[in-house]
């Protein structure tokens, strides 16, 4: 750096000897000798300046020097201290691989030592085994003398006689467990059945929607009917049912395929007769808010058949196709309650066999929900349950419940099991459903021309309301396994070819008489 600041004197004092010159050639040769002073002067400060810079630069170079050098004295010495505990830990790691090595040596020196004692001891036991083998060919030697047959004769007697006792005990089992199971089994159904049953204690029977509204007097007909008609045809077209007035005193009849939109008109002709007010105009108005009042109503029947039965967690829509049941009946029962009562069935009946009453509850409650939609699109109501429920993510087992209940698809889960008898259960029961005196009659004709018509029988006869039927067999052509077989060709037939609530017990009676006379 020293070279650098010698420059930089130079420069100045030829600077300072330029403006020298330039200044004695301007001021004269009076002022050279004031120029001249003040180019040593400028020319000192230079190298003293030149000197001090110096001085910093050499003493920055030191500073430097210095912190390089220590830093590398302390990178050095933790690299020794790094190097020292490497040096331990492979000493360490060095002694206790010579100890497993005395180890192992220790054991390998067992090992051949019991080696040997092995080969010993095998071969004192192949001596032992020839010699029993030799004393057991003598012994079998001499029971065969003594028994008169080979020792493979033996063997087949003994295990014929040994299978022959297995056999017999093994069918005795079969037989004792096949009896007990049985017994149990019935009573154990039963059981289960009667409690699911007491413990419901449904509180209903058939109900259905009446269609007739109450008039005040007879002259609200004429407001009813309206001006050449119009009253009467707005009602009709704003509802979609038929407004039927006869002679009947105070009253008139809606008449219309659809229950909802028939109670939807009967909330509708009901607000309008209160109002007094009945013109095309306001029949379209309290129309539609009966139309809205319905779809509350529908939704709150929904809820509260889920509050009922303890079933949480529904989506609203299907919650609402649920509310629609309410108004849906089936052979005079309502189909709502029905779906009520087959929930709380199953859920008994699921608890009884540990099973979750939950989904068994769950999958009760939506088993006839195609029923709320079956009028409006083809196709079976198991179907369209299925197809409705299964937009909403609902669980697998109760879509199989729901397809499976009248065998439509094969059941896969227990809980379809329950479902079905649940279903049979509800259905069955006395007072549940009704039908025609027309219907019952053919029904029973039908069950009765179906046993006629088997081979041996002599005469049939249903009893029990249609719920049995007994079938007489001539004794000369029917053995007791024929009338055995003639109870279930009957109970097959029945299943395919009628439609019928609940179960029907088929009855086969044979009976042989001798007569003879004391004389």
């Amino acid at each position: 750096m020293e070279p650098i600041y010698y420059v930089i004197g130079a420069g100045i004092f030829v600077l300072a000897l330029t403006i020298g010159l330039l200044i004695s050639r301007k001021a004269g040769e009076g002022r050279v000798t004031k120029a001249e002073a003040f180019a040593a002067k400028i020319i000192a400060e230079a190298e003293k300046s030149a000197e001090i810079k110096k001085k910093e630069a050499l003493l920055e170079a030191k500073d430097e020097w210095f912190k390089a050098k220590q830093k590398f004295e302390k990178d050095t010495q933790a690299k020794r201290l790094e190097i020292t505990k490497l040096e331990q830990v492979l000493s360490t790691k060095e002694g206790n691989l010579n100890r497993k090595v005395d180890i192992l040596d220790k054991k390998e020196k067992e090992v051949s030592s019991r080696d040997k004692a092995l080969m010993i001891k095998e071969k004192a036991i192949e001596t032992k085994e020839k010699d029993l083998d030799s004393l057991v060919n003598e012994q079998n030697i001499k029971l065969e003398k003594i028994a008169g047959m080979t020792s493979e004769e033996a063997k087949k007697l003994l295990i014929s006689n040994l299978e022959a006792e297995a056999r017999r005990e093994a069918a005795a089992m079969i037989k004792e467990i096949k009896d007990e199971a049985e017994r149990n089994a019935e009573k154990e159904a039963k059981n289960i059945i009667i409690q699911a049953i007491q413990r419901c204690a449904a509180d209903h029977a058939a109900e259905s929607c009446v269609s007739v509204v109450t008039l005040p007097s007879d002259e609200m007909k004429g407001r009813i009917i309206g001006r050449e008609g119009r009253n009467i045809r707005a009602f009709e077209t704003a509802t979609g049912i038929d407004v039927i007035v006869d002679d009947t005193p105070e009253a008139v009849i809606l008449s219309g395929y659809d229950p909802i939109r028939r109670e939807v008109a009967r909330m509708a002709l009901e607000k309008l007769i209160v109002d007094g007010r009945i013109h095309p105009s306001r029949i379209e108005e309290v129309v539609g808010k009966a139309e809205k009042e319905m779809e509350v109503i529908i939704r709150e029947n929904g809820e509260q058949a889920c509050f009922d039965v303890g079933v949480h967690g529904v989506h609203p829509e299907i919650v609402r196709l649920l509310g629609k049941l309410h108004f849906r009946t089936s052979y005079g029962q309502n189909v709502l309650q029905h779906s009520k009562e087959v929930s709380t069935i199953c859920g008994i009946m699921a608890a009884e066999l540990d099973l979750d009453g939950n989904m068994a509850k769950r999958a009760g409650l939506l088993h006839d929900i195609g029923k709320a939609i079956d009028r409006e699109t083809e196709g079976t109501h198991t179907e369209l349950g299925v197809d409705f429920v299964s937009k909403f993510n609902e669980n697998n087992i109760v879509l199989n419940a729901i397809a499976s209940h009248h065998e439509d698809v094969p059941m896969e889960t227990p809980f379809a099991v329950l479902v079905q008898a649940a279903d049979a259960i509800s259905g069955a029961r006395p007072g549940a459903r009704r039908e025609t005196l027309e219907g019952y009659i053919k029904r029973l004709e039908k069950l009765e021309e179906m046993a006629d018509g088997f081979k041996g029988v002599g005469k049939a006869y249903a009893i029990q309301a249609g719920r049995e039927i007994r079938v007489i067999v001539e004794s000369g052509q029917l053995d007791d396994v024929g009338t055995a077989t003639l109870a279930s060709d009957i109970a097959r037939r029945i299943e395919s070819e009628m439609e019928y609530p609940g179960t029907i017990k088929v009855t086969v009676i044979r009976e042989v008489r001798s007569v003879d006379y004391a004389r």
